[in-house]
């Protein structure tokens, strides 16, 4: 029986760890998790939790996986890198290559993508620094999404029901449309024409997730930060969002999506600059432009290619690989400076969980 160990940091890595969980659960083996920068409480029953450093480091894993960018070094087996979204450059950078999505920290053993570009990128970082490998996988999050044959195309709605809107959006303030959105949504959901499921990003502004709270209503859910929102995409005709990779997931069921000043735009998006122009934009989405649809179902293939719902299984196969094969030509980095950082950073992390703690 192999163990493995979850670490978690946002609340959004249970929903991409959860299936990787249920494979290794179906091949006979044990996880743990340990959650250090939010809290513990949607972990489920029979979800087994490590309370303390000590145990974490204890725990006879063979490998732990990270859907973040950074991990403790101490922490047992080979550190696994699976990503917290769809690969895309969020942040207007010239390049992808200056994205900080390619920085090698040196954290890492194995780098599990799932887009090709992606892919070709890290085997390139790979090759030259020598200290880590990577295997094109795909994201254990959309598991559920292709095993459960989500329905794709337009969702099924009585004549006269109002179309459902699902609105994400993240927390970065040069790139969020939360602030700037709240009045239009807030106007359209009281007029009953439309409905809107909403949720924000777990480091969204307070101010700006109780504005959203408050608005819940016959016509708005308030969907929290911790829940899994992979369930909920189906029930939404179209999504308004602005630069959170949460958009390629819907875009998986073949419904279109409605930006605001989005940095990722392009021929498969709807993206508009002002604020008016988000029903506009809304109404003509529902009309399924053939030309959007197109566009979007190519990204999807590039992202993510893989429909088959074994994403999870891919991941575990990598890593019996790396285990059966060893040591990489080269060592990781002594990192000593930055260790220390991310001590400090763990530090301040537990201090999170702690103060989330029921």
């Amino acid at each position: 029986m192999r163990h493995y160990l979850f670490f978690v940091n946002q609340p959004y890595a249970y929903s991409i760890l959860r299936p990787l969980q249920a494979e290794i659960r179906r091949r006979g083996g044990r996880v743990a998790w340990f959650v250090a920068g939010c809290s513990s409480a949607p972990l489920q029953p029979d979800e087994h939790l490590l309370c303390t450093v000590d145990e974490a480091r204890a725990y006879p894993a063979v490998a732990t996986f990270v859907p973040g960018d950074w991990v403790p070094h101490f922490l047992p087996g080979i550190k696994v890198e699976v990503f917290h979204g769809l690969a895309r450059n969020k942040r207007g950078h010239a390049t992808e290559d200056t994205s900080d999505h390619y920085t090698i920290r040196g954290w890492f053993d194995l780098y599990c993508t799932h887009a090709a570009t992606d892919t070709a990128k890290f085997s390139a970082l790979a090759a030259e620094h020598g200290h880590f490998r990577v295997n094109r996988t795909g994201w254990p999050k959309l598991d559920p999404l292709f095993s459960a044959g989500a329905p794709a195309g337009p969702r099924l709605r009585a004549t006269d029901e109002p179309p459902v809107v699902f609105f994400a959006s993240t927390f970065s303030r040069n790139i969020t449309s939360a602030p700037a959105l709240a009045g239009v949504i807030g106007r359209l959901a009281a007029t009953g024409k439309w409905r809107f499921i909403v949720t924000l990003h777990p480091k969204m502004n307070a101010e700006i997730v109780q504005r959203y709270r408050a608005m819940s209503g016959p016509n708005l859910r308030f969907v929290e930060s911790n829940a899994d929102l992979l369930p909920l995409l189906p029930e939404a005709d179209v999504m308004l969002c602005d630069t959170s990779s949460i958009m390629f997931e819907f875009m998986f069921l073949d419904r279109p999506v409605v930006t605001y000043r989005s940095r990722m735009a392009g021929p498969y998006l709807l993206d508009v600059q002002d604020v008016e122009a988000v029903e506009p934009a809304l109404a003509q989405a529902l009309e399924r432009p053939p030309a959007l649809l197109e566009s979007a179902r190519a990204l999807c293939e590039e992202l993510h290619p893989f429909r088959d719902g074994h994403s999870s299984a891919r991941v575990l196969d990598a890593v019996d690989e790396v285990l059966a094969t060893g040591p990489t030509p080269r060592a990781k980095p002594l990192n000593l400076w930055r260790k220390l950082k991310m001590r400090r950073r763990l530090r301040k992390a537990l201090a999170v969980t702690a103060q989330s703690a029921p």
